[in-house]
C-alpha cells in the first residue's frame, strides 16, 4: 500500500460530521475559555483529547501516523486528532491562511475522506473551518500530462518527467507539491545533490547565489501548483533564467489533474 494508516477510518457524510463536530466545537470553546488564547496547539490538543474522551466519545487519538511510499521513498505525516472518525487540524496562529487549508486538502486526499475541520485557538473566538472534497482516490490517479513544450534535453529530463508520472500513478494527483518534490529529489540523486546555489549576476553586476534544483548539468527544475495566470509565472521564470548561465529550467505545473511540463530555454542557448 502506497499510502497507510494504522487506524481504519470511515468516512463521513455532512449530517455525520457536522453532528459530532457540534459536541468536538462546545469543548474546544471551552478548552479555550481555561486555557486562554496562548498556549501552544499540544496544550489543547491534549486539553481537547480529555474532554472528549470524558464527553463519552469512544475513540479519541492524536499524533496519527500516515505514511506515505513509493518503492524506497518514505514520508510520514501525523495527525493531530481523530474523534470518532472525525479529523481536525489543530492551530495556534493569529489566522488560518492558504497553506493551512492545504495541508488539511492533504490528509483529506491521502486518507481518501471526504471532509475534515481545522481548529485555530488564537483569535478571540476558537475559529474553525471545514474542508471537503468530492474527489475519490480513484479519480485522483485520473490525470493527464500536456508535453508539447517539453524538451527532454537530457536523459535526466526524461527521468525527471517519467519519474513524477510514476509518482501520479501511485498516489493520485491533489497532494501538496512539497511530497512530490521530496520524493523527486530522493529519486534523482539525493537533495545534497540536486539542491545547488547558482550564481546570479545582471549587466556584470554580482547578484549572489539562489538555491535551485539541479538534475541535470546547467539543467534546474521548479515544480509548482499553479492553477490559473500560468503566463504570468513562466515570465518570472524566464526573468530568473536569464541572471543565471544555466541552459534551462524544466518546469513542471500541477494544475489539478492536469500535469504541464515546459522547457523554458536560455535564449543564448537556443
Amino acid at each position: 500500500m502506497p499510502i497507510h494508516c494504522p487506524v481504519q477510518i470511515k468516512p463521513l457524510d455532512a449530517v455525520a460530521f457536522e453532528s459530532l463536530d457540534y459536541r468536538v466545537m462546545g469543548h474546544a470553546y471551552a478548552s479555550q475559555n481555561e486555557l486562554g488564547r496562548l498556549c501552544d496547539e499540544c496544550a489543547y490538543q491534549a486539553d481537547l483529547k480529555a474532554r472528549l474522551l470524558a464527553d463519552g466519545f469512544r475513540s479519541v487519538l492524536t499524533e496519527v501516523p500516515v505514511t506515505v511510499t513509493h518503492r524506497d521513498f518514505t514520508k510520514k505525516y501525523y495527525l493531530d486528532l481523530l474523534a470518532d472518525d472525525a479529523l481536525y487540524e489543530l492551530k495556534a496562529e493569529a489566522a488560518l491562511v492558504n497553506e493551512h487549508d492545504a495541508q488539511m486538502l492533504n490528509y483529506i486526499f491521502l486518507l481518501g475522506i471526504p471532509r475534515g475541520k481545522l481548529l485555530n485557538f488564537r483569535p478571540a473566538k476558537v475559529q474553525g473551518k471545514i474542508l471537503a472534497t468530492s474527489l475519490t482516490p480513484e479519480a485522483r490517479r485520473h490525470f493527464t500530462t500536456v508535453i508539447d513544450r517539453y524538451r527532454d534535453l537530457t536523459p535526466a529530463c526524461a527521468l525527471l518527467r517519467s519519474t513524477l508520472c510514476e509518482l501520479m500513478q501511485d498516489w493520485g494527483a491533489f497532494l501538496e507539491v512539497g511530497l512530490y518534490q521530496e520524493a523527486l529529489l530522493h529519486f534523482l540523486g539525493g537533495a545534497g545533490k540536486i539542491e545547488q546555489r547558482v550564481s546570479l549576476g545582471r549587466s556584470g553586476i554580482d547578484l549572489g547565489g539562489q538555491r535551485m534544483l539541479l538534475h541535470a548539468p546547467a539543467v534546474a527544475f521548479r515544480l509548482t501548483a499553479v492553477t490559473e495566470d500560468q503566463p504570468h509565472v513562466e515570465s518570472h521564470l524566464r526573468r530568473l533564467l536569464a541572471l543565471t548561465n544555466l541552459k534551462a529550467i524544466q518546469w513542471i505545473n500541477l494544475n489539478h489533474a492536469q500535469i504541464e511540463f515546459t522547457t523554458i530555454q536560455s535564449k543564448a542557448r537556443e
